[in-house]
């Protein structure tokens, strides 16, 4: 088993950082592989090109592509993001806009799990907001003992949030269970659904 950690703050090694490697650490002791992935300070947003429909792959080279070409390696992913002015940041949802439209049928039926880091206020309007790309795309969402957050100024801050931090790692251990209990299933022959061909329709027709 294999999960994605992908960092969503614009700081490589900060607070989201931080609660992303607690369950890095649980991950580790419970003999998960998982890679943490920075997608970068600087995410080009969607501009509906629509060239990933004919090409399978977004126009800009920002390595959303490098990592979509790997999405089969994972069974599982976490997305982390900083809480900023009540919202995940702006780079976390550029990169999941240009990553679900180009490549949301590698992510489909992998379980998936938020994780947010804020000072004080806004933690769950973002975890709503980002848990949105997994209810949207057949993806199970993987809770924990309450909702994913920590708090924080600093990774040092982060650190002494003793619930937030347990929390953390209790989604990590409930992700293995559900990641183990998926790859049962398959070897008893166990069979993933099969989706009818999607019905998209708008307000006028």
């Amino acid at each position: 088993m294999n999960v994605l950690l992908l960092n969503g703050s614009p700081r490589q090694y900060g607070c989201t950082y931080t609660a992303l490697k607690e369950a890095q650490n649980q991950f580790d002791k419970l003999g998960v592989q998982s890679e943490i992935f920075w997608i970068g300070k600087t995410v080009a947003g969607c501009t509906a090109c629509g060239a990933c429909r004919k090409t399978g792959k977004c126009v800009f080279s920002d390595g959303l592509n490098d990592l979509a070409a790997r999405l089969d390696t994972f069974d599982g992913v976490i997305v982390g993001s900083p809480v900023y002015y009540a919202s995940p940041s702006g780079q976390i949802l550029s990169f999941l806009d240009r990553l679900f439209y180009s490549s949301s049928g590698k992510l489909a039926g992998k379980p998936g799990a938020v994780v947010v880091s804020c000072r004080r206020g806004g933690a769950t309007a973002s975890f709503d907001v980002l848990n949105k790309y997994f209810s949207i795309n057949n993806m199970p969402i993987v809770t924990s003992n309450y909702w994913n957050q920590v708090h924080g100024n600093t990774p040092e801050e982060v650190v002494q949030d003793e619930e937030g931090m347990q929390t953390v790692r209790t989604l990590a251990a409930n992700m293995t269970y559900l990641l183990s209990c998926i790859e049962a299933g398959r070897k008893a022959g166990v069979k993933p659904p099969v989706y009818e061909e999607k019905i998209k329709t708008n307000f006028i027709r």
